[in-house]
């Protein structure tokens, strides 16, 4: 860029003419970034040309407003109350007096930029758009300084040089930063995706031990997945019986310590006087007995992970003492002199409440709160009956396995009422009884109601109903009496279990999920023979 003589500059005056510029162009050239070029273009436009103020104005990407790179004020590219909505939506520059500046524009942010300026001086906005391509706009320049010196820099080549070059480098790099943030959220997304892919792989995995195909179930099997990733400590909660220490287990299977050892505990199963000293172990001497030193649960989980179950039956003063191992890794064996250290992982479990004991001040808040880093429902069996029918299965086939039987199946009546009926214990009820049905089933037989334990109720159902309805009952399409007809089938069914039990009427009533005394008045109604 060639400047006239009147104006100072920085550059050896044997340089020829020609190459005046080329200083400015490399500067400009050498700009890594939009941002970077317009800070440097309107530092060698101030320096250079003895301008008071010079600044560079962005477009935003939705074209409607105007930023600076110095500070978040932003210019409606609509609000005429600031000249840059001028240049912008005519195309052409401007130029006026910083004095009439403040007079006929009073726009808070623009006045702010003046604030400080003598009112004889000139500023000259002028508008910045692309050359090539969609000529998309870039933004605007702004110049303040004495009013012969940006009329003198009007309408002459060499500014429109500068401002070519600007425009050019400007929209290049603007391009080419948009590639690189479009480059940067694709590699975000595939890798986001392939990290969700490897997550589900693992997930997947633990379909083979978490069995279920339900959608509480692939979520519970999703967070166990993430849990693992963290060092966060772990607080499971779930009704008895859901099987939270499987939950635990898959927790330290699928975590950095898998290889280190996981110990589990269950702080309701143990006095409290001897809790104390199973975690935390003791030196020779500490109590009576104590003939010799023992290493707690602590230490010996130190690299691993410690599960412990029923938590919320924690003596508060043990509370206290688990919440320093948590927070410092540091403990005292009981009757020790020196303190140790351990670096494990905490899962802890509970079906108890836990808030409810804070409120009743039988469990540590902080405790509470440092427990659930990472908190983990494990859903009820009824909230994922669809799974029943698997898991029954699998408890079958274990049974099989483990007492050396042949297959033995399950018919379609066992399964409907195992369905429909309630299981306060859970999936570890629900094992409990297909062990049962499998033991009293003959060889060669499947598992029917008969020989699974009952449910008594006072009245049927229609789902009870459905359970047992047999399928040899068809009903003819000349029905004229529904409730002589209804009689009949009811008839039918109750003849047909008490032959399946010998005429027994207790066994019988239990199949058919009955009261004993229900059945009896029913067979004096239907006028039905039995024991």
């Amino acid at each position: 860029m060639t400047l006239p003589a009147a104006y100072p500059t920085a550059f050896p005056s044997r340089l020829p003419v020609e190459l005046a510029g080329m200083p400015f162009a490399l500067t400009l050239v050498e700009s890594s970034s939009p941002s970077g070029l317009r800070q440097q273009a309107a530092k060698l436009l101030q320096r250079h040309l003895g301008l008071t103020l010079a600044e560079c104005l962005y477009v935003e990407g939705s074209g409607r407003w105007l930023g600076r790179d110095s500070d978040d004020l932003q210019f409606d590219c609509a609000d005429f109350s600031h000249p840059y909505a001028h240049v912008i939506r005519s195309n052409k520059p401007l130029a006026l007096s910083v004095a009439d500046a403040r007079i006929r524009l009073d726009h808070p942010g623009f006045q702010a930029q003046l604030s400080a300026l003598s009112g004889a001086l000139q500023l000259n906005v002028l508008p910045l758009r692309a050359l090539d391509g969609a000529r998309e706009w870039l933004g605007a320049l702004l110049l303040v300084g004495q009013r012969e010196t940006l009329t003198a820099l009007e309408n002459t080549p060499e500014m429109g040089a500068f401002e070519a070059l600007l425009c050019r480098l400007w929209s290049r790099l603007t391009r080419e930063q948009g590639e690189r943030h479009r480059s940067q959220a694709l590699q975000a997304s595939l890798a986001k995706l392939n990290d969700g892919a490897r997550r589900q792989t693992l997930a997947d995995r633990l379909a083979d031990d978490l069995l279920g195909q339900s959608a509480v179930m692939s979520s519970l099997r999703q967070h166990i997945i993430r849990a693992a990733e963290t060092q966060l400590a772990v607080l499971l909660q779930g009704q008895t019986g859901t099987g939270k220490d499987r939950v635990a287990r898959a927790i330290h299977q699928f975590s950095t310590r898998s290889k280190a050892p996981f110990l589990a505990i269950n702080c309701a199963a143990i006095p409290e006087a001897l809790l104390e000293s199973e975690l935390f172990g003791h030196a020779k001497g500490a109590f009576s007995g104590a003939d010799k030193a023992r290493e707690g649960l602590i230490s010996q989980a130190d690299g691993g992970t410690l599960f412990l179950d029923e938590i919320g039956d924690m003596p508060l003063a043990l509370q206290a003492k688990l919440l320093r191992v948590l927070e410092s890794g540091r403990y005292r064996p009981l009757g020790a002199s020196e303190e140790r250290c351990a670096d494990l992982r905490l899962v802890a479990a509970t079906h108890q409440p836990l808030k409810e004991q804070i409120k009743q001040q039988r469990f540590r808040a902080d405790l509470y709160y440092r427990l659930g880093q990472f908190p983990i429902n494990v859903p009820p069996l009824s909230e994922r009956r669809d799974d029943i029918a698997l898991l029954a299965q699998a408890f079958i086939t274990a049974f099989c396995q483990r007492e050396e039987r042949d297959d033995i199946g399950i018919t379609p009546a066992a399964l409907r009422l195992l369905k429909r009926r309630e299981y306060p214990g859970n999936v570890r009820e629900l094992k409990n009884i297909v062990d049962y049905a499998c033991a009293m089933t003959p060889a060669g037989a499947d598992i029917d109601v008969d020989v699974l334990p009952g449910e008594h109720q006072d009245v049927v159902t229609p789902t009870a109903l459905e359970a047992v309805m047999p399928n040899e009952f068809p009903l003819s399409d000349e029905v004229d009496d529904l409730r002589q007809a209804l009689r009949e089938v009811e008839t039918s069914i109750i003849r047909q279990r008490l032959r399946r039990f010998g005429g027994n009427r207790a066994r019988a009533a239990e199949s058919l999920g009955l009261p004993k005394r229900t059945l009896a008045h029913k067979c004096q109604q239907l006028e039905l023979d039995g024991k």
